[in-house]
Parts: C-alpha cells; sequence; structure tokens
C-alpha cells in the first residue's frame, strides 16, 4: 500500500505519526537510502508509549513529526493506525528489524553502527548477530555514560560514529532519549539511515527473552515482558497500557463520527 509517489500511507495515533508499512518495504526503502547517501533519513520505532508520549508532550509530538519513516511497533499502535486508514494491520517490532536488516547486511555488505545499552549487552549482541548473519559487518559500537556528556564528549562521539561510516546507525537510549538524541544531531551525522531502536539491543543480546510470536500477535507482548522484566516495564504496562487504551478509543470513536460526516 503506497501513495502516487511510491511512499506508504501516513495516519496518526494520539499526535504520533504511523506508515502503514510491513517490515520487507521498510529494508527497501532503507536500502533506497543508503544507495542514494544524500543526507541522514530517520525511523521511529513506534509503540503505544511513544505515541502516549506524543500525546502528552508537544515538544515530543513535533520530535516524531520529523522522522521520514515511523513504523508501528506495538501491535495496539499498528491495530488503532490499521482501523483508522481502513487497512490490514502491519506491525514492525524493532528487534525484527533489527534481525531482518542485519540478515540484507550479511548479504549486501551494509554496515552497522550500535549506540546505547551497556557495553556488555553491546558485546552480547554483536557477537549473536555475527553469529546468526555469517559475513555481518559491525563497523563499530559505543555506550555513552549514563550522565549529561560535556560538549567537548559529545563531538568525540559523533566524530567516532562519523569515521566508522556505518549504513546504518541502531540507537538504543529508550523512549523519549533516543529520538530526541537523533534529532539533535542527524545534521552533524553522515550514516544515511539512523533508527531509534529501543529494547531491540537487549533482545538480540540474549539478556532479555523477546515475546514469541503469538504473544505479539495477540496483542500480549506488554503481558509478556511484565511476567519478566517487571521492574522495567511494570509502569509502561500497568499505567501507560490502560491510558493509551483509553484514549485510542476515543480518537477512533472520533475519527469514525468525523469520517461519517465527511461521507457524501
Amino acid at each position: 500500500m503506497t501513495d502516487q509517489m511510491g511512499f506508504p500511507p501516513r495516519t496518526e495515533v494520539l499526535g504520533a505519526p504511523l506508515h502503514i508499512i510491513d517490515i520487507e518495504n521498510v529494508l527497501r526503502l532503507m536500502e533506497k537510502w543508503i544507495r542514494e547517501r544524500d543526507r541522514p533519513h530517520w525511523i521511529a520505532v513506534t509503540g503505544s508509549h511513544g505515541a502516549l508520549e506524543a500525546h502528552k508532550q508537544a515538544d515530543f509530538r513535533a520530535i516524531l513529526q520529523t522522522a521520514d519513516l515511523s513504523v508501528p511497533d506495538g501491535r495496539w499502535a499498528a491495530r488503532v493506525a490499521a482501523r483508522k486508514m481502513s487497512c490490514s494491520t502491519h506491525q514492525v517490532r524493532g528487534a525484527d528489524l533489527v534481525s531482518a536488516f542485519c540478515e540484507l547486511a550479511s548479504r549486501k555488505g551494509f554496515t552497522n553502527y550500535f549506540y546505547g545499552d551497556t557495553d556488555e549487552i553491546l558485546a552480547l549482541a554483536s557477537e549473536r548477530l555475527k553469529q546468526q548473519h555469517p559475513g555481518l559487518r559491525i563497523a563499530g559500537t559505543y555506550s555513552p555514560p549514563f550522565r549529561p556528556l560535556t560538549s567537548s564528549e559529545d563531538d568525540q562521539i559523533v566524530e567516532k560514529i562519523n569515521q566508522a561510516n556505518p549504513d546504518v546507525l541502531w540507537v538504543a537510549l529508550g523512549l523519549p532519549k533516543q529520538e530526541r538524541w537523533i534529532v539533535n544531531h542527524r545534521d552533524r551525522l553522515k550514516a544515511p539511515v539512523i533508527v531509534a531502536v529501543g529494547a531491540a539491543i537487549k533482545f538480540h543480546s540474549g539478556k532479555v527473552k523477546p515475546a514469541p510470536r503469538w504473544a505479539s500477535q495477540a496483542g500480549l507482548e506488554w503481558f509478556w515482558r511484565l511476567l519478566h522484566e517487571p521492574r522495567t516495564v511494570w509502569k509502561r504496562a500497568l499505567i501507560y497500557g490502560p491510558q493509551f487504551t483509553a484514549l485510542s478509543l476515543l480518537e477512533l470513536r472520533h475519527h469514525k463520527k468525523h469520517s461519517r460526516r465527511a461521507t457524501p
């Protein structure tokens, strides 16, 4: 499903932009941007948490609006977007996107750089991804300090990434920090594709067990993660989840009424 220019259609969920796109077409766009290498393009991987933050924070909503592509990471956000567009549900989980691109990269020689999380997580994820995708090229990894950086440190990190010259820069700082970081730095970065990927690197490290496919497709990934990472995701699951559900149902009701009025 694409518009006349060949780009996927877009809607909004609680103010967060979401493109109606599947993972194969995300890969096609990423490869196109890598081939063109005209400027940094950034991809937001947005679920219910991101949509809720966009609803609450106007500045974060404005940040998401600058994304070249915003893919539906969460099943519920994907369902709401599909309902608004009257189309099939497409979900692009961050961990699935990393895996799919690494498979493509191992065949075509594209390079990756992982920024964020801890040294241990980055090392484990890099090793596992190389084992799963023989020939995969990882240009570098960097775990920034868990404190505000000085301007000198910030400049050094940007230079380090640019010297590695990756085709794709995966940013795993957590939402909304990673999206803010990308928007604040993309004009200084040379990577043609930058992806805000959240916890995906943790999943590939083996330290955190991803939800099985059936749980994700049933919209129960939040419950799976609550069982396995209660200290990390309890607030998102038990507070943000119900808030998103209530607000998105109201938005869908409003959208339905508006659509009826617009129909001749």
